[in-house]
């Protein structure tokens, strides 16, 4: 089949220009949702990191904030926790560039409870940043210490718990 003389097969000047004005808003909308994306990744790795200090910023209190002190007067193993000590530029451990200081005050109507106000700092992209947050500590001995103390100072683990019988 023959084409008329005067038609031409192809593409005019203006569907190329529309096909190309579709793509580059196609394009722009791509690069735009990939780079929110990266600030999403971002913002969350942040909040990530930001919570894994939090919380050992907390464990490192837990075991630190209240040191033991003298064995009980019966003579046994337990220990009173001492009162709290002053927490200050102290590095976190898991993070050394980050340090934090912590101010605990007591509840008036709860004398074992604490209120520890939590001040984190560190340094991103040249400039000091900081974050506070407060927490609720119960005074009492550090577990591990409390655990160190049966173990290696002698004292008696507590009995097993009994096992129940078995049926006949």
């Amino acid at each position: 089949m023959k084409l008329p003389r005067g038609s031409r097969s192809g593409f005019t000047i203006i569907e190329v220009l529309v096909a190309l004005t579709i793509l580059v808003f196609g394009m722009t909308a791509v690069i735009g949702m990939l780079t929110f994306g990266a600030a999403l990744t971002r913002t969350a790795l942040l909040r990530t990191s930001a919570a894994s200090a939090a919380q050992a910023v907390v464990a490192d209190l837990e075991e630190t904030l209240f040191p033991p002190a003298a064995a009980a007067p019966s003579g046994g193993l337990e220990a009173e926790a001492g009162p709290p000590i002053e927490v200050r530029e102290r590095p976190l451990p898991s993070q050394p560039d980050v340090v934090y200081s912590a101010t605990a005050l007591e509840n008036p109507n709860r004398p074992l409870e604490y209120r520890v106000d939590v001040q984190l700092s560190w340094k991103s992209a040249g400039v000091r940043r900081e974050a506070r947050f407060s927490t609720i500590l119960v005074r009492e001995v550090p577990f591990g210490e409390r655990l160190r103390r049966r173990l290696v100072e002698g004292g008696t683990p507590p009995a097993p718990a009994p096992t129940p019988a078995a049926p006949r």
